[in-house]
């Protein structure tokens, strides 16, 4: 008898063109910062195939006028909706935010935690050049002997198997706000005579991240939907001897570099300016980086509709999947507040030049 094997499920494609009206919440509460987002990814994305006459049109577009802006949308783009492997169309939408640390350029007894720039052993493989069909997938790792290995992990560096001597970019005084600004990826350091030195990711020790707040939660330390950011930083300060083995269950690592303290948002992945409550991480295998994002989820916390069309301009470690965003509210505390929420189903539409959607390449 011969077996017979099961045909595989069908995966459903990414992007399925649909209507405005298909479009829920559509045009959303604001359309004004999509404009300046979309100015910034155009300096990016204007050479790029179908995208030139879009962003030359932008420019000219009033945004006092609501009603302009809106028809520039549908008159030049195409919504695609965003769709799961499975053919679900909803996913998580979390938030980020730009944190204000209190640090110093040397190391004294209250500045103790070290932000580092990028160690001179690391290194990073491009897979797509060596094998196209892996564009875009990189490893990250050490030479040892004749060999190249695993990066160390954060438990590694904290114990110091990393040589990372003179690689210190400055020294915070809250080893818990350290850690959640690799999470963010950005942040600003506030220095002791006034200066504020502002920090960017620069590179990963290529290990997976780790959600802390689902390591507290299986292990009975937080309840179950109580892991937001703020809850995670009351409890480290209930049970510090605890602190540093649940730090170090997120193996990733964050390597740091300085960028000039100008004003507006930290830069994202696509090279440019992110702009507050209208930049959004995503998945690059899935989303375009640079392109228009319409998402249709709830304000942190609550059932209140949260419509907006931002751009995707940045990406992370803990973003992964089509229907996955990370949602940028900008600086400082009370973005954080809300940032920290943030833990929201949503559903997500991507907007595409006519010249493209209409089969002349996605990316």
């Amino acid at each position: 008898m011969t077996e017979t094997k099961p045909e595989p499920a069908p995966v459903a494609p990414t992007l399925q063109r649909v209507s405005w009206g298909e479009v829920v919440g559509w045009p959303g509460d604001l359309l004004a910062p999509s404009f300046e987002a979309l100015l910034q990814s155009c300096k990016a994305i204007a050479r790029r195939p179908g995208w030139g006459e879009v962003c030359e049109a932008a420019k000219a577009v009033d945004r006092r006028d609501g009603p302009a802006m809106r028809r520039f949308y549908e008159t030049r783009f195409v919504p695609l909706r965003v769709a799961n492997a499975d053919g679900s169309t909803e996913g998580l939408i979390t938030g980020y935010y730009e944190p204000l640390l209190n640090g110093a350029l040397t190391r004294d007894e209250r500045h103790r935690f070290p932000l580092y720039g990028v160690p001179d052993d690391l290194l990073t493989i491009d897979l797509g050049e060596v094998y196209p069909d892996l564009k875009g997938l990189r490893l990250r790792g050490r030479i040892e002997g004749r060999k190249v290995v695993p990066y160390y992990s954060r438990e590694q560096i904290e114990k110091g198997a990393a040589r990372l001597g003179g690689k210190e970019l400055a020294w915070v005084d809250d080893e818990v706000e350290a850690f959640f600004l690799q999470i963010q990826g950005s942040g600003r350091i506030k220095l002791p005579d006034g200066r504020m030195l502002r920090v960017n990711y620069a590179d990963q020790n290529g290990h997976p991240y780790k959600a802390i707040g689902k390591t507290l939660i299986d292990r009975g330390e937080l309840p179950p939907g109580q892991a937001s950011m703020q809850a995670i930083q009351a409890w480290a300060l209930q049970n510090p001897d605890k602190l540093a083995e649940i730090l170090n269950s997120n193996p990733s690592f964050i390597f740091f570099r300085t960028l000039p303290n100008k004003e507006g948002g930290p830069q994202g992945a696509l090279g440019v300016p992110l702009t507050d409550a209208a930049s959004v991480a995503v998945d690059p295998k899935f989303i375009p980086l640079g392109a228009p994002v319409f998402l249709a989820t709830n304000w942190p916390n609550t059932d209140r509709p949260l419509h907006r069309l931002m751009l995707a301009q940045d990406t992370g470690g803990a973003i992964r999947g089509a229907v996955r965003a990370d949602f940028f509210w900008g600086f400082g505390k009370e973005a954080g507040q809300q940032a920290g929420r943030m833990k929201q189903r949503g559903k997500m539409w991507v907007l595409l030049p006519q010249e493209i959607a209409n089969g002349k390449g996605l990316m």
